[in-house]
């Protein structure tokens, strides 16, 4: 089982980027999949979740809300993340994980099953 989290940079404040997940090894319709970032010196936070198809909700974590958008292509296996209007708070690592209780919004490090290595977001001018 395997997830890889891409598609970071640099960005401008006020810019956009999309992340992408993949996995390998389970289908990601059945999983929940959560997207967290971390910033230097400072812990994992849980920014989005999505359900597995079957349950089809999401979740934002308040800093986010409004600008950013997860959905999924189970067709690619793969899971989105889109941020808009960033910020240079936004900066981090950003990872994507894997819960197999694909019904359950999953909001915490613990909950996930899976992790997949991190890709890097810097928003700077």
């Amino acid at each position: 089982v395997q997830l890889q989290a891409y598609g970071g940079g640099l960005v401008q404040p006020g810019g956009s980027l999309r992340l992408s997940c993949t996995a390998s090894g389970f289908t990601v319709d059945a999983f929940a999949i959560g997207w967290f970032r971390q910033a230097p010196g400072k812990e994992r936070e849980g920014v989005s979740c999505i359900t597995s198809s079957a349950d089809g909700r999401t979740y934002y974590g308040d800093s986010v809300k409004g600008r950013f958008t997860v959905s999924r292509d189970n067709t690619k296996n793969a899971v989105y993340l889109q941020m808009n209007e960033l910020q240079p708070e936004d900066t981090g690592v950003y990872y994507c994980a894997g819960d197999s209780r694909g019904d359950k919004i999953a909001t915490r490090v613990l909950d996930y099953d899976y992790w997949g290595r991190g890709t890097q977001v810097t928003v700077s001018s």
